[in-house]
């Protein structure tokens, strides 16, 4: 099994919190900074729908666009026109912070949104 998964599926059911970073409470940002075992940047904004920032942030944390994805890599997804989000993807599924239900959550199938691009930790 992939440990990026693992970490992710060990945050199932944390309570979703705006900026959280830990057990107490996750957001799409902090869930994936938690499941590659990275630092997440302290400001940042998804609600702007700025792909190019956002792409940023990525590449900042070490992490590449590739073309394939596999288990552990991070889907950047168009959930709303301003907004994006991030989610683990699993063999199965999705891994992530769903602020609607008020907690990480796996979901299985494709993504419902539109996927921009797949990121990979170097």
């Amino acid at each position: 099994m992939n440990s990026v998964v693992e970490r992710a599926r060990a945050m199932i059911g944390v309570p979703f919190r705006l900026h959280g970073r830990s057990e107490a409470g996750l957001d799409c940002v902090g869930l994936a900074a938690v499941a590659l075992g990275r630092e997440a940047p302290c400001a940042y904004g998804l609600r702007s729908g700025d792909v190019p920032r956002a792409e940023g942030w990525l590449r900042a944390a070490g992490l590449r666009l590739v073309d394939v994805a596999r288990p552990g890599d991070l889907a950047l997804v168009r959930p709303g026109p301003l907004q994006l989000h991030l989610m683990i993807g699993t063999e199965a599924g999705f891994v992530h912070a769903h602020a609607g239900l008020g907690r990480v959550v796996e979901m299985p199938g494709v993504s419902p949104w539109p996927v921009i691009g797949w990121w990979r930790a170097e």
